[in-house]
């Protein structure tokens, strides 16, 4: 398994193959630097796509190794965007949800290493077939947007519809060492994180909504649905739902969702004003069930040092073979 790890770390540039979940509007280019800089690989969420908040998280990044990940059936809304990140020269480009295809022929074309993240293994069959690089199998622990196959068998069956064509990296529930030593045994080669992330220093994220995080004591205080979706006017498409954090507002809509599309009119106003004013008790805080294993927030670099380290514990892994990179994008 750490013969996988290493070939993943040096395929990255990388001295830890930990990845920074592109979260959209809270992983920003400082939060990805820092990843970088601790040996990690940090991505800026790209999201839903806003060309001026793109370019102003990559200089935020500051010449750091960073990647960007998009929601790719938004992206092919505005596939320009894929040349506004070539021009900041990204380490990698990261595609989420829907057929990437068409924007990895572009990447390909352009030498830039292509991150395909699916949710099934016959979704990573065919984003090998289009030439992915690597491979997150993001199981539906994961917060945000995902479906409902689990991490822990998501993750080997992905492996072992892939072989050895790509490494593959496990999102999803992973927040500790623990996380990290059982995905490695599964046979991914790296792990992303995006809820312990979240819960940084770095993180762009609302205080509050870090510290609603830090206070979940458990994945039941999570839900998976279309309910916050249909509140901010922004349904996926199937099969897609969204993890965000149990709050008064789910409480009040979660198996309603037919009554709820009666009062979009009043209740869509209602849950814009309360995004706008990071009131949570409304507006979703999008979290996984990792959340529960979150107790503090920590800087970037502490996270990945306590991830790397506690695995290394309990594997018993120790290697000097993985040498330490320039996490700069240009030599000074």
């Amino acid at each position: 398994m750490f013969e996988r790890y290493e070939q993943l770390a040096r395929q990255l540039g990388v001295e830890h193959p930990v990845l920074l979940a592109p979260m959209d509007l809270v992983a920003g280019g400082r939060l990805a630097a820092a990843v970088t800089r601790a040996g990690g690989f940090g991505m800026i969420g790209g999201g839903y796509g806003n060309e001026a908040w793109l370019r102003e998280q990559f200089a935020a990044a500051q010449g750091a190794r960073v990647g960007v990940g998009f929601i790719t059936w938004s992206l092919s809304r505005q596939p320009h965007l894929i040349d506004v990140c070539l021009e900041h020269e990204p380490a990698a480009i990261m595609f989420s949800f829907g057929d990437a295809s068409e924007h990895i022929a572009k990447t390909k074309k352009a030498g830039i290493l292509t991150i395909c993240q699916v949710q099934t293994a016959a979704m990573a069959r065919e984003a090998v077939d289009y030439g992915a690089d690597i491979i997150v199998a993001q199981g539906a622990e994961a917060g945000g947007h995902g479906i409902a196959c689990g991490t822990i068998s998501l993750v080997p069956a992905t492996v072992d519809a892939v072989g050895d064509k790509v490494p593959v990296v496990a999102a999803g529930g992973i927040a500790d060492g623990r996380g990290f030593a059982a995905a490695l045994a599964l046979g991914a080669a790296g792990i992303a994180m995006g809820t312990r992330f979240y819960a940084s220093e770095e993180a762009l994220g609302d205080d509050d909504a870090k510290r609603r995080i830090v206070a979940c004591r458990g994945g039941e205080e999570t839900l998976r649905g279309i309910l916050f979706d249909m509140a901010r006017n922004n349904v996926w498409p199937s099969p897609y739902s969204g993890r965000v954090l149990r709050n008064a507002f789910s409480d009040k809509w979660y198996g309603r969702e037919r009554e709820l599309l009666q009062q979009l009119h009043v209740e869509q106003p209602r849950y814009q004003e309360a995004r706008a004013n990071h009131r949570y008790d409304t507006a979703a805080v999008i979290a996984g069930e990792s959340a529960g294993l979150i107790h503090e927030v920590l800087p970037a670099k502490t996270i990945v040092m306590n991830v790397v380290e506690e695995m290394r514990d309990i594997l018993g892994y120790s290697s000097s073979k993985v040498s330490k990179p320039s996490t700069q994008r240009h030599e000074a």
